[in-house]
């Protein structure tokens, strides 16, 4: 997604860490930023149908519990 983005094909919806240099270098432009505001930390997505056993023990053991 960030080279057809850089290829100028469209918008491209990544993590900041993921495109921060090509920000600051002007390569790429951030839109939307009022409707996409900065998160810390990072964040996993799964499914939670048909997941391995392991895959959920790894899951709950990552789980930040604030």
């Amino acid at each position: 997604m960030r080279d057809a983005a850089l290829d100028g094909h469209g918008l491209a919806y990544l993590p900041l860490d993921q495109v921060r240099q090509d920000l600051d270098d002007g390569r790429l432009r951030r839109v939307l930023a009022r409707l996409t505001p900065d998160l810390p930390g990072y964040h996993l997505y799964y499914p939670r149908r048909h997941a391995s056993s392991a895959f959920t023990l790894l899951v709950e053991t990552l789980r930040w519990r604030g």
